[in-house]
């Protein structure tokens, strides 16, 4: 078959910078069949336009991440001109030749193919959050991953705010919280960390990593998210008042492989089902009291299924003679969409200590 190589991408186009393609790949990606190249993975169901032209090659960007799911490619004409596709569309190869080289006597015209690898492993950072220490990232089960894909392995951190606030007592959301808040009696979202240990910062400049190392959020780029979504973060993540969505974006959520609204619409949508569940229920009914681990884990049973509290562990703060539980971090495993199955996500993590004993759930107002 006579391989066509496009002269523009054989010239290099690749002006601007593949911001969301965080896996890197190099070659080309040769169209097997006619397919559709969008913007958007999360929304290509409702895109229409580019694509792919079965024979020809295709300049290779990136991919989603680590054995992921879509190519990241150059589609010349389009605009824009990178779009992801689905790695059903063809095979990655590391060289092509111009369509007269296939012409070449005793030549076979076969093309070697590259495969990609992966791996995983667990990590926590606590954010300037005190979190003695997560849960161990999930290891995909027996059948996950099993089209040879790595599972995401990631720990979600929610924060009692009360409890936060009362040992944070000078930050903006601290000083603004009201009794009759989202946050005085829901889970507030702190962070969704990839993992292993060691997956932060991935393509941050120098300068930002710096910045946000040391606590100089307001020095760091704007989360670019829509309306929708930053009117939901303002709501659940209380530290964007003191922009704790930059700092979270920054080490963490440019590790995530996709947009900056995917990653806080993924987060937000494991945090919704469990502001919905019985976790919730029992954090609301027990202010001014204590709860045990073997509480709270068995509520996470009850919510999401026999063993899911096996995947939570609870770290606690002091405030003077008080033991106050201030966050939980909860180990997932898969992919999430936008109505996540969350049993299945924590069910696929691997168990961990469960951290404190007990704590009080605390009230809102500085103790």
């Amino acid at each position: 078959m006579r391989i066509l190589v496009l002269p523009a991408l054989v010239a290099g186009s690749l002006s601007g910078s593949a911001a969301f393609a965080q896996e890197p790949l190099d070659g080309y990606l040769i169209a097997r069949k006619d397919c559709k190249a969008t913007v958007s993975i999360r929304n290509a169901a409702s895109e229409s336009g580019a694509r792919l032209e079965s024979g020809r090659a295709y300049h290779l960007i990136g991919e989603n991440r680590p054995n992921g799911t879509h190519y990241y490619v150059v589609v010349p004409g389009a605009a824009p001109d990178r779009r992801w596709v689905d790695k059903t569309c063809g095979d990655w190869v590391k060289l092509v030749a111009s369509a007269d080289a296939f012409r070449r006597p005793g030549s076979a015209g076969s093309i070697a193919l590259e495969s990609d690898d992966g791996s995983s492993g667990d990590f926590a950072e606590p954010d300037g959050r005190k979190v003695e220490s997560a849960p161990d990232g999930g290891a995909a089960p027996s059948g996950a991953g099993g089209n040879g894909e790595v599972p995401r392995d990631l720990i979600l951190a929610i924060s009692w705010q009360p409890a936060f606030c009362d040992t944070h007592q000078t930050k903006a959301e601290c000083r603004s919280q009201t009794g009759d808040r989202f946050d005085a009696d829901h889970f507030a979202l702190h962070g969704l960390w990839p993992q292993p240990r060691g997956v932060e910062y991935c393509g941050v400049p120098a300068k930002q990593k710096s910045d946000d190392k040391a606590s100089d959020w307001d020095k760091l780029p704007p989360v670019e998210v829509d309306a929708e979504t930053r009117a939901e973060m303002e709501k659940a993540m209380p530290g964007t008042q003191s922009m704790l969505d930059r700092h979270e974006w920054t080490r963490h959520g440019t590790c995530y492989e996709t947009t900056a609204d995917e990653y806080f619409d993924d987060s937000l949508a494991v945090l919704r089902k469990i502001n919905a569940s019985k976790v919730r229920e029992i954090f609301a009914g027990a202010v001014g009291q204590t709860l045990t681990r073997q509480q709270i884990r068995g509520a996470f049973d009850q919510a999401f299924g026999p063993g899911a509290g096996e995947r939570v562990r609870i770290s606690c703060s002091r405030d003077g003679k008080r033991q106050l539980i201030g966050e939980l971090t909860i180990g997932l495993v898969g992919e999430i969409t936008p109505d996540p199955d969350v049993s299945a996500l924590i069910a696929a993590a691997k168990p961990t200590d469960g951290g404190c004993n007990e704590g009080i759930v605390d009230a809102v107002g500085f103790q």
